[in-house]
């Protein structure tokens, strides 16, 4: 078989497709992908961990699997089924929607077999006995598994560097970032090292290097995927620590959509009944969209170059037809009651489980910096549990604001980030500044635009739109309804027909 009309930078669904037409076998494909990461690894340190031997062993499997139906032998059984709650195989597949299509998985995500190191030596030679969930929904679909991808120590950096793999670079820009904590992941789907990742978004870890990369990535609903084999985290529920999620990263709104029916339903204990079944976007045309646009943000400065595309985007998609306007949920004010609460909550989470004393010296540098924002995080390491669970209701009071937002609009389109894949720093985290149209703001600040979704449990779509005068990707973000995740997908589906999506990095040949 030969390679027709698929490239490395094809969408993982056209791979599939290509896959179910014959077109290629599972190996070639894996092979191309392969050749890739063999050519320009090395210098993006974006895959960490090889799989390689037992993705050349599956894909062998598949194309023989294949070769049998077309002789008309029996199928060989499944060797996986399906967890308990796992979605229904999409329409027109053999029951593995995934089937022969190489991937990646973010490094602090559990997969059986492989290490989980989130970055820290201490973790470097556990190896997992069992697969996170969302892992095991994407084998039973068929998906093979390369490798896992760069993370910050504790996934806890908005750039991805480590003293296990040291340090992934941005294709765009080999001195930048490719973002964090989902880095090494952006980093690979863009330079077509990988068609598909799954990461996790707990301050904006898929849509800053999704951003960053120029690539698409959506953090889902909140209760929509299972979080269980996650570190930090376990391999049981804890919704307790009600903020972050798994999702996919890719160079299409298509193929997020197709990872998110492969992967959406209950997580561990909830699968004996409850079942997801995701509404239909609320729109198909882009004329048709109701489009808010988050109104400029007086006390934070952001990049002149995302604020400008953000608003010429908002002028493009009013002259598509859309209704657009520049408005917000009524409750929300000036945001910073919005954020603090976020903080709070983030440090609670972030703190969990820590020495007294190392908690009490936090919380002492984060009041004594001056800053009202740390100040909040501070409130968040020394609450107790009654102001945690209060704090949650106030949670529920901005979600309730944002439901009533979303009877009259569909999206909301907000920047990801305050800034642009950056530069890589060594300096220590309280010590990192941007200076934005003259003012120094502190590099944490980058919470900001991904806790808009992350507080509120929304679903959120980060998508490429347009390029700074450096040459460097500009990502912004639709926030959706809560659980009509399709929705903010094809929103950002109708942005790439109208506007175009994804573009490859220069210096990526798409010929191997």
């Amino acid at each position: 078989m030969t390679v027709i009309q698929i490239d490395p930078f094809s969408s993982a669904t056209d791979m599939l497709r290509a896959l179910e037409a014959r077109r290629l076998s599972a190996s070639e494909l894996l092979d191309l992908q392969l050749s890739r990461i063999e050519r320009y690894n090395p210098e993006l340190n974006a895959i960490v961990t090889p799989n390689y031997d037992e993705a050349r062993r599956l894909a062998a499997g598949v194309d023989e699997a294949s070769s049998q139906r077309d002789g008309n032998s029996p199928a060989p059984k499944q060797a996986q089924r399906a967890p308990p709650g796992s979605p229904k195989p999409a329409a027109g597949s053999p029951g593995m929607p995934l089937r022969g299509l190489p991937i990646t998985i973010k490094d602090c995500i559990y997969v059986k077999g492989l290490t989980t190191t989130g970055g820290m030596p201490a973790r470097a030679q556990l190896i997992d006995e069992e697969d996170a969930r969302v892992v095991a929904r994407v084998r039973a679909a068929g998906a093979i598994i390369m490798g896992k991808t760069n993370v910050p120590p504790f996934a806890s950096d908005f750039q991805s560097k480590n003293p296990v793999f040291g340090r992934s670079n941005n294709p765009w820009d080999l001195e930048r970032t490719p973002g964090g904590s989902t880095g090494g992941g952006a980093a690979a789907v863009a330079a077509g090292l990988s068609p598909l990742e799954f990461g996790g978004d707990f301050m904006g870890s898929i849509r800053i290097p999704a951003a960053f990369c120029g690539i698409y990535g959506h953090k889902p609903s909140l209760t929509l995927l299972p979080q269980t084999g996650h570190f930090p985290g376990g391999m049981l529920p804890n919704p307790a620590a009600g903020i972050a999620v798994l999702g996919p990263l890719a160079r299409s709104p298509e193929d997020l959509e197709l990872a998110l029916e492969v992967c959406a339903g209950p997580d561990v204990g909830e699968d004996a009944a409850w079942q997801v079944a995701l509404p239909a976007s609320r729109r198909r045309r882009l004329a048709d969209f109701r489009v808010g646009v988050l109104p400029i943000v007086t006390w934070l400065p952001v990049d002149g170059e995302i604020l400008g595309a953000l608003e010429q985007l908002a002028d493009k998609v009013e002259r598509a037809g859309a209704r657009v306007a520049h408005v917000q949920p009524e409750s929300f004010g000036d945001l910073r009651a919005y954020y603090k609460l976020y903080l709070r909550i983030v440090a609670a989470i972030e703190n969990t489980g820590l020495p007294e004393e190392q908690r009490r010296r936090r919380a002492e540098l984060s009041r004594g910096s001056g800053d009202e924002f740390l100040a909040a995080y501070a409130d968040g390491i020394e609450g107790s549990p009654s102001d945690y669970v209060a704090w949650y209701a106030e949670r529920e009071q901005y979600r309730a604001s944002f439901r009533d937002f979303f009877r009259r609009w569909d999206v909301l389109l907000a920047p990801v980030n305050i800034v642009n894949a950056f530069p890589h720093t060594d300096l220590r985290f309280s010590e990192r500044r941007f200076e934005i149209d003259g003012e120094s703001v502190y590099y944490g600040r980058q919470s900001f635009y991904p806790g808009l979704a992350n507080l509120s449990g929304h679903p959120a779509t980060a998508f490429p739109a347009g390029f700074t005068a450096s040459g460097l990707p500009i990502g912004l973000q639709a926030i959706g309804p809560y659980l009509e995740d399709r929705t903010c997908l094809r929103f950002a589906a109708c942005l790439a027909q109208e506007f175009g999506g994804f573009v490859p990095p220069p210096g990526y040949d798409s010929a191997s």
